[in-house]
């Protein structure tokens, strides 16, 4: 046992010796880095590896035996007809919401139409308040006219009062014509502009009605010739008594020379 752990011992020492000796002569240097050749045939271990291959290389496609089987598959399910969606009865959930939607849809058109018929309620009254103001406005007489309003409606007032005093004790018809009558020939007298915008105005509301219309004309004309035939009758008797005066102041001057 001894003699061959010797010989070992001594046929392992050249050896070493050896490889000391290559190693000192014949020195080599480890990269650390992979070589600047390529091997093609090799699978890279990192996916950026797929940036350095040439064009033709990406853009070739490759065969890949599952391709058929795709192909095929594919055509036959594009031959087979598409099965039509069954049609399932609307779920009490579904009615719900139907409902519901009938029942906003009426409440909004409710809503809408009161809503308008409360805007052309307001426009309406505007309009009547716009036009009552106008219409108010337009009866005063203009700053030009010198017509004042004040004092002229209060003797107005004033004359149809006395006109009612002076038919107390009378029947009803003149208690109720008298002062009217009164009061109107006042405001014609005392503020024409005022009466001439009143009556004009009076005009536009009786043309609406054309028998009050027609009856006011007819009455409008009756006075209107009752005027002229008294005018002209006061005229004439004006002419008479003018005659009469002077037929008397000659006979009284015929007298007075007589008598001289």
């Amino acid at each position: 046992m001894a003699a061959r752990v010797l010989l070992r011992r001594r046929a392992a020492a050249p050896f070493m010796a050896a490889t000391l000796v290559g190693g000192a002569l014949f020195p080599s240097v480890a990269l650390a880095e992979a070589p600047s050749h390529d091997y093609p045939n090799k699978k890279p271990i990192y996916d950026d590896y797929e940036t350095f291959l040439s064009p033709k290389a990406s853009t070739t496609p490759v065969p890949s035996p599952a391709s058929d089987t795709i192909s095929q598959a594919s055509t036959v399910i594009s031959s087979t007809p598409e099965r039509e969606p069954k049609h399932h009865s609307p779920t009490p959930t579904d009615r719900l919401a139907a409902e519901i939607g009938k029942a906003r849809l009426f409440l909004y058109r409710y809503a809408t139409v009161t809503e308008d018929a409360v805007n052309g309620a307001i426009d309406r009254a505007f309009n009547l308040e716009r036009s009552f103001t106008e219409t108010i406005a337009s009866l005063a007489p203009p700053r030009e006219s010198g017509e004042k309003l004040m004092p002229g409606l209060v003797y107005v007032l004033v004359a149809s009062m006395a006109g009612s005093i002076i038919t107390r004790n009378r029947n009803i018809l003149l208690r109720a014509s008298v002062p009217l009558a009164f009061g109107a020939g006042a405001g014609w007298l005392l503020i024409p502009v005022t009466m001439t915008n009143v009556s004009d105005l009076l005009w536009q509301y009786e043309r609406k009605f054309p028998t009050i219309a027609d009856a006011h004309l007819k009455t409008r004309q009756g006075v209107q010739d009752a005027w002229r035939f008294a005018r002209v009758h006061v005229d004439v008797g004006k002419h008479y008594v003018d005659e009469k005066v002077s037929d008397a102041r000659d006979i009284v001057e015929g007298w007075v020379k007589k008598g001289k």
